[in-house]
């Protein structure tokens, strides 16, 4: 067994003027408070990652950006199971590392830094085979963790929680979560992405994908035949890590009446949304809405 942070689900109640007015409950699953760096999502991503490598006998090899959550995440979990790691580090080699960066080889990941134009190429199986000639064998898990073995460690957010939901939303970015949700929510909730990044036609069929290899790996031979999620696109602010104003101005009100911190790149865009939504009428009367904060306040540099 992988050794993980213990996971107590915190569920929040937000209640507002608007909630009232509506006649909504909307609350919030404080995956941002399992551990100190704010794994959230990514500790259930890697669970599974990290067992196969375990079971393969092998260490891991993964990619991210200098302020990546997933990087943070996987140089912590391996610390925790004392298994050896490379990140392979988007972008050419900072004199002073940052904090994520410092903490990373605190845990004892290795890091390597590489052009963004080689970095491009982490997908391809050329390139992945290069790496392996280079740094020998590795189990190799993608950026963010989102393949076949993070949706079924996804899968695994909701199960310790026994009030249901008629929506449950998530930010997406690589979909692994979301797909997670989609497969293991009860079929009458509504699972809905905010996409955090400009990608519509990619998004949609990453997530098709990423559920039908879940249901696989998690030995479900069936699921829903209706799709029970959906993604937004609205709410990406001009792309991903993106923002203005009015997003900044949204997270420092919701901090102040909620105490809740919110970062621009992921979770503020969830909750603008949410929050948009139940002004728009989107939403019956009466529905419960829960929204998961997925943490990556560590990686963020706007604490």
């Amino acid at each position: 067994m992988i050794n993980l942070p213990p996971y107590h689900p915190i569920i929040q109640q937000i209640e507002t003027t608007l909630t009232k007015e509506k006649q909504l409950t909307w609350k919030v699953l404080r995956l941002d408070l399992i551990d100190e760096i704010r794994g959230g999502n990514k500790l259930f991503k890697l669970k599974y990652n990290l067992e196969e490598a375990r079971n393969s006998n092998l260490p891991v090899l993964t990619f991210g950006g200098a302020f990546s959550n997933h990087i943070i995440a996987t140089a912590k979990v391996c610390s925790l199971n004392n298994i050896s790691c490379i990140g392979i580090i988007r972008g050419e080699k900072l004199t002073e590392y940052n904090h994520v960066l410092k903490g990373a080889e605190e845990f004892g990941l290795k890091l390597h830094f590489v052009s963004r134009e080689e970095y491009r190429r982490r997908g391809d199986e050329e390139y992945q085979n290069e790496l392996q000639h280079k740094f020998g064998k590795h189990f190799i898990i993608p950026e963010g963790g989102g393949n076949d073995f993070g949706v079924k460690g996804c899968m695994e957010i909701l199960e310790p929680i026994d009030e249901e939901f008629d929506f449950i939303f998530t930010p997406v970015g690589s979909g692994g979560t979301l797909a997670g949700l989609a497969l293991s929510a009860p079929s009458k909730t509504k699972v809905i992405g905010i996409a955090v990044l400009k990608c519509e036609n990619y998004l949609e069929e990453t997530v098709h994908q990423l559920i039908c290899a879940g249901s696989t790996v998690a030995n479900q031979a069936e699921h829903n035949t209706e799709p029970n999620w959906k993604i937004n696109y609205q709410y990406h602010f001009g792309g991903y890590a993106k923002w203005n104003n009015e997003l900044m101005e949204f997270i420092q009100q919701f901090k102040n009446a909620n105490d809740i911190q919110l970062e621009p790149i992921y979770s503020g865009k969830l909750f603008y949304a949410v929050n948009d939504l139940i002004k728009n009428n989107f939403f019956p009367a009466e529905s419960k809405i829960i929204c998961l904060h997925t943490g990556g306040m560590f990686s963020s540099q706007f604490l």
